[in-house]
């Protein structure tokens, strides 16, 4: 019978063999998610003999990973910022960078929030789950998204204050909001080439790109921002690190003020804020 131990030999090397980066992390939390043990459990039952069905759940996981399908959707779920969310492929898996925007918007109080392009919901649910009382709109256009959202919210206890709408950008939106962010599709056309296989090959395209330059989703926001906003309400907008200048402009020629463009942890920029009048 074979064990852990060359179970997991066996698996690095394959994942290896087809370009995974790190094959030996990815190893473990896909034999760990196989086996339904932690993954720091792992290096503790080295001589653990693998069974005919924990082989066959094994296989499914580690093919699958080969095939440059991301860990987060093979194994269901994705850790951002105090919390595990579910995703699949329907959903942009949320990536670390994003909690700049949330640590961001957690500086100042909000009594209601909307999100764009909500996707899995983890941008309004962290907000939310931070903020008691607060409560919250999130909008996408997919609604396979919505439905992953909602099951989200569910999940965290968060349903009596998050609802989410089929809406493209503000459309069908009513009213004003203290807070307003976004991660918008913003890869330019000719981005999508170079993009790693995990997110080229298994990520929803609309949420990767709007085409063209990459900027139309922030001409949306900033053209409606405006009146969906409460006097000194705030905006924020996750970025590409190419994107700060550009996207700035947009939201001055809209009228909104207090701009400023905040790096990530790598100092690349990574969002921007913005405040409306009063």
């Amino acid at each position: 019978m074979t064990t852990l131990r060359q179970a997991l030999v066996a698996a690095a090397a394959r994942l290896a063999a087809a370009g995974v980066p790190d094959p030996q992390r990815d190893a473990r939390l896909l034999l760990a998610h196989a086996l339904g043990l932690p993954p720091d459990r792992m290096v503790l039952l080295p001589d653990r003999g693998i069974g005919p069905a924990d082989d066959r759940r094994i296989e499914a996981a580690v093919a699958a990973r080969a095939a440059r399908q991301p860990v987060a959707q093979i194994l269901g779920r994705r850790a951002f910022w105090r919390h595990d969310f579910r995703v699949t492929p329907d959903v942009l898996d949320p990536r670390p960078e994003t909690e700049v925007l949330v640590a961001q918007a957690l500086k100042e109080p909000f009594a209601r929030v909307l999100d764009l392009g909500t996707g899995s919901g983890a941008i309004l649910l962290s907000l939310l789950a931070d903020m008691p009382g607060a409560t919250g709109l999130g909008t996408d256009t997919s609604e396979a998204a919505l439905a992953v959202a909602g099951g989200n919210a569910r999940a965290l206890g968060l349903a009596d204050r998050a609802a989410f709408r089929h809406a493209d950008w503000f459309a069908g939106v009513a009213g004003r909001f203290d807070l307003i962010v976004s991660n918008p599709p913003y890869l330019a056309e000719d981005e999508i080439v170079g993009l790693a296989p995990e997110v080229r090959d298994w990520e929803p395209r609309q949420a990767l790109t709007p085409g063209g330059d990459g900027l139309d989703a922030y001409r949306a926001i900033a053209a409606g921002s405006p009146a969906h906003l409460a006097p000194g309400g705030r905006l924020m907008v996750e970025i590409g690190p190419t994107q700060g200048a550009p996207v700035a402009a947009l939201l001055v020629a809209a009228g909104l003020a207090g701009i400023a463009v905040l790096p990530d942890l790598d100092g690349r920029d990574r969002v921007v804020t913005a405040r409306s009048p009063g």
